[in-house]
């Protein structure tokens, strides 16, 4: 006897958060797999399971929801406050959790992003500085802690002594394409950034 194959199951619709949610999902997917070039409103919505113009609903451009799509990666990669005590420790908390989300976006704006750049006539450390902006007050207030402490001489504590040792986490994962490993991160922070403040 021939059993019929089960009917699918309906799919679940979905509204709101959930479903952009899980638009942006499916084109950082497309975007990580296709390039900014290859990536389509349709294979956005086929990879959501919804269709395309449900997609045209949110986003009015490709560039628009690329943007959202790096946004909502980028919020995988909370910056919590280690509040250790030390600087030392402190900066090498914030490098390690950065380690991680350095690495995904470097390839994104390296390889996939290029004609994104090219059609929106901005640059990666514009990109850049739209996602990490809002994690640089912890990252000074981290410093901040330790002038107060008294363990560094604040009138060293210039804005580009700050951000040295994540430009240089940055660069070295932008040359590599893979995460630092935890020996040179702390190298980073022993060697160069705490000499210069004490």
């Amino acid at each position: 006897m021939h059993l019929a194959s089960p009917e699918p199951a309906p799919r679940r619709r979905r509204r709101g958060a959930e479903l952009q949610a899980a638009l942006l999902d499916a084109a950082w997917e497309e975007l990580m797999e296709r390039g900014y070039a290859g990536l389509t409103f349709a294979a956005v919505a086929d990879g959501a399971g919804t269709s395309r113009p449900v997609v045209n609903r949110h986003w009015a451009t490709k560039a628009m929801l690329v943007r959202d799509a790096i946004g909502h990666a980028s919020d995988k990669f909370p910056l919590t406050d280690p509040d250790t005590g030390s600087l030392r420790d402190d900066t090498i908390g914030l490098l390690e959790q950065l380690n991680g989300a350095f690495t995904v976006f470097a390839v994104a704006m390296t390889a996939q992003l290029a004609a994104y750049f090219e059609e929106t006539g901005t640059t990666p450390a514009e990109l850049r500085a739209s996602l990490i902006d809002e994690r640089w007050a912890l990252i000074e207030s981290v410093a901040q802690r330790a002038v107060e402490r008294g363990e560094i001489d604040g009138s060293k504590l210039t804005p580009r002594i700050t951000r040295l040792p994540f430009d240089l986490l940055r660069h070295e994962v932008l040359m590599d394409l893979a995460p630092m490993s935890a020996h040179a991160i702390q190298e980073i922070v022993d060697t160069i950034f705490i000499p210069l403040l004490t």
